[in-house]
């Protein structure tokens, strides 16, 4: 059994044990959070044994074999460079850092320790994903793609109301771009790779962060448009168009629903049923990287585009972090 520690005490936290555990490849063994009373309710709940509010302390620990880290994404680097440099392999919720620079030290880092570093891109590991990818010849000449995700903030009106939630707070690197835009980015990107050229456009709040925008990227004669919100809804699926058919996505992130609709003939609904925790299958895909000790992966090369990617676009949409200064 994987001996999993985490770093955060909040709903995606418990989502990904709950993902873990049914995979029956690891065993929660210790709960991280500043406040220790916290760590022990989050702990009691899960059997942990052990409770820490010391990063370092946890860090140093013998019976730890995985960390997951889900803390704001501003903390990704630090805390992951910190375990990596302990001999812990790392699972860290995207974006795995703020920038393209902090990303390239933390691969260096996980190689020269002989650590394996995983980003939690959950999109690339359900099945449908793959499903997406074989049907992709079927639609012929690929022309034209809108890849959506537009979900309005729950900490909006905290933020309207003149508070400053992390969610639209720079000092955490945050954003639609980085919290909603990475999913529907990465979607692309998993398919075609690095485009030609791209061309970024948002509306920025007066904090400095992005309230939503848009990501047209160029593969030559096929186009992809990427939207992101985190002050409004969406409720229109994504799809893929070539000559020959298309694709309609249900919920993109999970690809909860895929139809196939061919130029002549009858739609086909071609998605299988997934887990209702879609987090069980890149809990499935780290226990084998682990079990394989597979430090030079391939996930680390998309890690490395995608955040190239959002680096790139902060600049031409004019989005810094404090984190930008490392």
């Amino acid at each position: 059994m994987i001996k999993l520690a985490i770093i955060g005490t909040n709903w995606i936290t418990e989502k990904f044990i709950d993902a873990a555990l049914k995979s029956k490849q690891y065993q929660l063994v210790a709960v991280y959070s500043r406040d220790l009373t916290k760590a022990q309710v989050f702990a009691d709940k899960y059997r942990a044994k052990m409770v820490f509010d010391d990063l370092t302390q946890l860090a140093s620990n013998q019976n730890v074999d995985v960390v997951y880290i889900a803390s704001p994404n501003s903390l990704h680097f630090s805390q992951t460079k910190l375990m990596l440099e302990h001999g812990k392999d790392v699972i860290c919720e995207k974006p795995l850092t703020s920038n393209y620079q902090q990303t390239q030290a933390l691969i260096e880092i996980a190689k020269q320790n002989q650590c394996i570093m995983f980003e939690a891109l959950k999109t690339f590991y359900v099945p449908n994903y793959e499903l997406i990818k074989n049907y992709l010849p079927k639609l012929g000449k690929l022309r034209k793609a809108l890849l959506n995700y537009c979900q309005y903030s729950s900490r909006y009106e905290s933020y309207l109301n003149g508070h400053n939630p992390n969610t639209f707070n720079p000092e955490f690197s945050n954003g639609s771009l980085m919290d909603i835009g990475v999913y529907p980015l990465n979607f692309g990107l998993g398919l075609w790779g690095k485009p030609n050229r791209f061309y970024a456009t948002s509306s920025l709040l007066a904090s400095g962060v992005d309230a939503h925008g848009s990501v047209l990227c160029n593969y030559e004669d096929f186009d992809v448009s990427i939207w992101h919100s985190k002050v409004t809804n969406s409720y229109i699926p994504s799809e893929i168009q070539g000559e020959e058919g298309a694709l309609v996505i249900d919920h993109l992130s999970v690809c909860e629903q895929v139809t196939y609709y061919p130029r002549q003939g009858e739609k086909q609904i071609i998605s299988i049923q997934q887990q209702d925790n879609e987090m069980y299958y890149e809990a499935l895909e780290f226990a084998k990287l682990y079990q394989q000790r597979k430090i030079d992966h391939k996930g680390l090369k998309h890690t490395l585009l995608s955040s190239f990617m959002l680096t790139e676009i902060r600049k031409q949409i004019g989005v810094q972090y404090p984190a930008d200064d490392f």
